[in-house]
C-alpha cells in the first residue's frame, strides 16, 4: 500500500512536499517544483475512438506531437478533456497513459475536480501516486455551494496529497470572488489559480494581494497576451493544442517586450477561435490536428463529431479566413 510519511503535526507538506512514494514503498523525487510549472501549457484533449472509448495509441501520438512543439507542460482531464463525460476509472486510465508517455519531460497538472469531495480526493491520490506534479480543481458546482463549502472542499483536497493544488476559476463552475480566492490561497499546499475569465485586472490584483509567488495561469485563450501583460505566469487553454506555435510566439514576445508581435499574433488567435466557436470547438480542434496528421479522435456525445461533408465546410471556412486576413505561420492552416 502507498503510505504518506508523517513527521509530526502540520509538518507533512513541509517535509514531503517534493517526495512521491511509489507502489513499492520506495521514494523518488518529483520531476518539477511548483515554481517551474510556467509557460505554455495546453489543456489536453482526451483522445476517444469512434466507439467513444479511450484510444491509447492516438493519445500517445497526440501527446508526443505536443511535446515536439515545445510546450512547457500539460493540463489533463479538465474541461477540454471532457472530464465530466468520463467516469473515474476512465479519468485515471487517461492520466496513466499520458504520464507514461511524457516520462518526466514536462510537468503535468491533473484536473481532479468533481461535484463531490470524496471523488475528487480519490482522483487526487491517484494523480499523486501516478506521478503528476500538481493537481487542479474547479469549485464544487450545481448546488450553488456557499463560501464555507467551497473553502472546505479545497482544504480537504489539498490535505489529501503532498503535491500542489491549483484552483480552477471558470464561469462554467462559478467564478470565485477575490475574497474567497484570498482565503483559499492561505490553505497550505494551494499554490496557484487557473483564471479562466476576461477580468484580467484581477490577475494583477491577485498577484498584489496574495503574493507574487502565488502562480496565476491565464485560461482565456482569446486574451492570452492580456493575461501575460497583467502578470500571469503561463497560459492554460484549449487552443494551445491546435496552434501551440502562436501561443509560444505570444509568450516569447511578451517576455521580450515586443508588444507589436504579441498583438499581431493575438489577433490571429482571436480570428481562428471566433470561427471555431460557430461549431463544437473541441471537435474543430480535433479536425485541425487531423489535417496535420495527428489522430485526435472523436468527441463524446452530446458533443458532435463532424462527418466528411461537414468537415469540408469547416475547412473551406478556415481557408477563407486565412486568405481574408493573410494569416501566416499557423501550421494547421498552412497544410490546408
Amino acid at each position: 500500500m502507498n503510505k504518506i510519511l508523517n513527521y509530526g503535526e502540520n509538518s507533512i507538506f513541509k517535509e514531503v512536499f517534493y517526495l512521491k512514494i511509489n507502489i513499492h514503498g520506495g521514494i523518488k523525487m518529483a520531476n518539477f517544483k511548483v515554481d517551474e510549472i510556467k509557460g505554455i501549457i495546453p489543456a489536453a484533449l482526451t483522445i476517444f475512438g469512434k466507439d467513444e472509448e479511450i484510444d491509447e495509441k492516438g493519445t500517445r501520438l497526440y501527446i508526443d506531437y505536443l511535446l515536439k512543439q515545445g510546450v512547457d507542460g500539460l493540463y489533463l482531464t479538465g474541461s477540454t478533456g471532457e472530464a465530466f463525460l468520463m467516469d473515474l476509472d476512465e479519468r485515471k486510465k487517461y492520466v496513466e497513459i499520458v504520464v507514461d508517455e511524457v516520462g518526466g519531460r514536462v510537468p503535468i497538472i491533473v484536473h481532479i475536480g468533481d461535484i463531490g469531495t470524496k471523488k475528487s480526493i480519490e482522483l487526487a491520490k491517484h494523480a499523486y501516486n501516478t506521478g503528476a506534479d500538481a493537481i487542479s480543481s474547479v469549485p464544487p458546482f450545481y448546488w450553488q455551494f456557499g463560501e464555507e463549502n467551497i473553502f472546505n472542499y479545497y482544504f480537504d483536497i489539498a490535505s489529501s496529497v503532498p503535491i500542489p493544488l491549483i484552483v480552477y476559476n471558470i464561469a462554467l463552475a462559478g467564478i470565485l470572488r477575490l475574497n474567497i480566492i484570498k482565503k483559499i490561497s492561505k490553505i497550505e499546499n494551494v499554490k496557484g489559480i487557473k483564471y479562466t475569465a476576461t477580468t484580467h485586472d484581477q490577475i494583477s490584483t491577485i498577484k498584489d494581494q496574495v503574493g507574487q509567488s502565488f502562480l496565476v495561469y491565464s485560461g482565456c485563450d482569446e486574451m492570452a497576451a492580456s493575461g501575460l501583460i497583467n502578470g500571469a505566469d503561463g497560459i492554460i487553454g484549449s487552443f494551445l493544442s491546435l496552434m501551440p506555435e502562436l501561443f509560444i510566439d505570444i509568450y516569447n514576445a511578451i517576455q521580450n517586450n515586443d508588444l507589436a508581435t504579441a498583438k499581431a499574433k493575438q489577433k490571429d488567435v482571436i480570428r481562428i477561435i471566433e470561427y471555431s466557436l460557430h461549431y463544437d470547438y473541441f471537435s474543430v480542434i480535433r479536425l485541425g490536428l487531423k489535417w496535420m496528421g495527428i489522430p485526435a479522435g472523436y468527441s463524446r456525445r452530446p458533443f458532435k463529431s463532424y462527418n466528411d461533408e461537414e468537415e469540408k465546410i469547416i475547412k473551406r471556412g478556415f481557408l477563407d479566413l486565412k486568405e481574408r486576413y493573410h494569416i501566416q505561420d499557423v501550421k494547421f492552416l498552412d497544410l490546408l
